[in-house]
């Protein structure tokens, strides 16, 4: 079984209550002191994790913009396995994948083992 001590944090906890309520500014908000401290691929799952709620709140009004936060966020994501710390990596790019291109009121999931 993978060690899934970040969804135990005050930090992730709050960003996937804000991300089932569709405030994903206040996501990567939530989210930026931890992502601070963070080494390794722990650093690189929840920077992956902000620039895709950073999409999704900048598509709101510059669909350009939610893509290249969209891209940044693979680069990020594209060395973890398919899950990572309880969180199915693979399935949360595709849940964003599928609200880019469908746009309102589709509400990506935030899908967790």
């Amino acid at each position: 079984m993978q060690n899934s001590h970040l969804l135990g944090m005050p930090e992730y906890i709050e960003a996937q209550k804000l991300w089932r309520q569709g405030q994903f500014w206040e996501v990567h908000e939530a989210l930026e002191p931890l992502w601070l401290k963070l080494s390794g691929s722990d650093r690189e799952l929840t920077h992956g994790i902000i620039l895709l709620a950073a999409a999704l709140h900048k598509a709101r009004t510059n669909p350009r913009g939610g893509w290249r936060n969209f891209e940044k966020a693979l680069k990020h994501l594209e060395s973890l396995p398919e899950t990572h710390q309880g969180i199915r990596v693979g399935v949360l790019v595709e849940e964003v994948r599928r609200a880019l291109l469908q746009g309102p009121p589709y509400r990506p999931d935030f899908p967790l083992l």
